[in-house]
Parts: C-alpha cells; structure tokens; sequence
C-alpha cells in the first residue's frame, strides 16, 4: 500500500519557494525520485497562498519511506528548511488499493 505525505512549506518573503527552487536546482530533490521505492517527489505553489510551497511525496510502501528517513537527503533537506527559515504541516495518506471507485469515475475526465 503506497504511502502519500502532503508536506506544506511556509516561509517569509518567498522563502519556501526558494527552497523548493534550490532542491530541484541543487539535484537533491532528483536524488530523492532515485531512491528505491520513491514513486512522486513534485512541489507546488497554493495559488491563494504565496509563502507556502505544497510537496507531494509518495513510497511503495513504509519501509521506503523509513530507508527515506534514515538516507543523507534528510540532512541536506534540514539544512535547507534551516536556511530559508521554514515551518510545516503534514498530512499522511494510504492509497485505496482497489483505486477509484465506479461510481466516483462519472466526475473524472481522462
């Protein structure tokens, strides 16, 4: 069962933007797509919220999020949210294994 965390970076001034921008420039936030079990790692910006930054992170399963947890991209992670001031919420989700449902299908457009 894949495991969905919602992280919600807020910072001043564009601070969590900036952040965002020095993961994916720096290659950490690409390491972090190649590790083993890694299957999204994507920022996005709130349109009704400029000092936040959503990151939308999901794993196979528990034990690739721990391996996540446990790996070198967590301190480098914690010295950029440190630099650009940054705090948090989060939000952990498990997939349905049986996916969307029929009758939700209706209001999906493919």
């Amino acid at each position: 069962m894949a495991i969905t965390v919602n992280l919600y970076y807020s910072g001043a001034a564009g601070n969590a933007r900036r952040f965002a921008e020095e993961m994916e420039n720096s290659g950490t936030a690409e390491k972090i797509r190649s590790e083993s079990g890694n299957l999204r790692y994507e920022y996005f910006s709130p349109l009704n919220d400029p000092d936040t930054v959503l990151l939308i992170d999901s794993w196979e399963d528990q034990d690739a999020l721990d391996a996540h947890h446990a790996s070198p991209m967590m301190g480098e992670i914690a010295r950029l949210r440190d630099k650009y001031d940054l705090h948090m919420r989060v939000e952990r989700y498990r997939s349905d294994e049986n996916g969307v449902p029929e009758k939700d299908k209706v209001f999906i457009k493919e």
